[in-house]
């Protein structure tokens, strides 16, 4: 009797699983980690479903210390909760060189997919070859590389015209921005290439290889800086004293520095004519007799 219990137990529940697969949304597939560039991309391929809305879907990630100090727990990508993309940017959640664990899961409506989970760790994954330029100043070799993370180091080979077999190596931390070689002979052609690895051994092809001549020696690197600072320190006070000696100049003292020079006499003009017409009228009444007094003597 108690086995016969116990097997339409165990059939309900094989039933109940078979029917719940059946009408459940299918789970994203194909599932891969795209890196480039130390860029962590997630991308999946869409399930095939018989959705009459949109698929949204959903990111979570898990670290070591979510696995081994909370109890296995998840977390929510901030980025990545109900979209309709089928990639997630992960690249700022996978900051560490720790295993990680990814899942996806689809939703249609109120219908949601079984998730699918990856591992992964950036130490696996092959670093891309480094951005590098190459200068001189003077008989100094600069080489400057894009930055990448701090757990990077990138390894700069550098050697004289065809000596490439004696090369020597120089390693820069990611924090340092410019690799200077100093004392360099002149007029001889240096070449440099350049690679990234990681703590982890793996490690990035190299770059073509960049070669320039050097000039000759050249004044300090700090000297062209340090004169333009001065030269602009120095026009700036010589402004602000002259400002402040129109502003406090007493009257009684600038006129001795600005004085108004007088106009030249072959400048000026001769504006001193007078006229008197009562004058010129008794002059010319003396000469000719006035009509205007016998007409008036002649009516008395």
């Amino acid at each position: 009797m108690m086995a016969r219990g116990t097997r339409k137990l165990l059939m309900m529940v094989i039933l109940l699983e078979f029917t719940t697969d059946i009408w459940m949304l299918p789970a994203p597939g194909g599932v891969f980690m795209d890196s480039m560039d130390m860029r962590h991309v997630l991308r999946w391929t869409q399930p095939k479903s018989s959705c009459n809305t949109v698929v949204v879907y959903a990111v979570q990630y898990q670290g070591e210390f979510e696995f081994l100090v909370k109890n296995g727990s998840w977390i929510n990508a901030p980025e990545c909760q109900k979209i309709p993309l089928t990639m997630c940017d992960l690249t700022f959640e996978l900051g560490s060189d720790s295993d990680y664990s990814l899942r996806v899961r689809a939703q249609c409506g109120s219908e949601l997919s079984a998730w699918t989970t990856f591992p992964f760790n950036r130490n696996n994954m092959t670093p891309p070859v480094p951005e590098i330029k190459v200068m001189t100043a003077g008989d100094v070799l600069l080489v400057s590389v894009r930055k990448f993370p701090l757990t990077s180091i990138t390894r700069v080979m550098m050697w004289k015209g065809d000596e490439e077999q004696q090369a020597k190596a120089h390693l820069m931390p990611a924090d340092q921005e410019v690799l200077q070689v100093a004392a360099l002979q002149e007029g001889a052609v240096y070449c440099v290439k350049a690679q990234v690895f990681l703590n982890s051994g793996m490690q990035s092809g190299y770059t073509d290889s960049h070669c320039v001549s050097i000039t000759g020696p050249g004044a300090p690197a700090w000297k062209e800086p340090t004169t333009v600072t001065l030269t602009v320190i120095i026009m700036l006070g010589l402004l602000i004293g002259l400002f402040w000696s129109i502003v406090h100049c007493r009257p009684g003292s600038c006129q001795k520095y600005f004085q108004k020079e007088p106009l030249p006499l072959s400048l000026k003009g001769n504006f001193d004519l007078q006229i008197n017409i009562n004058h010129q009228r008794e002059e010319y009444c003396e000469e000719t007799p006035c009509l205007l007094s016998s007409v008036r003597g002649e009516k008395t």
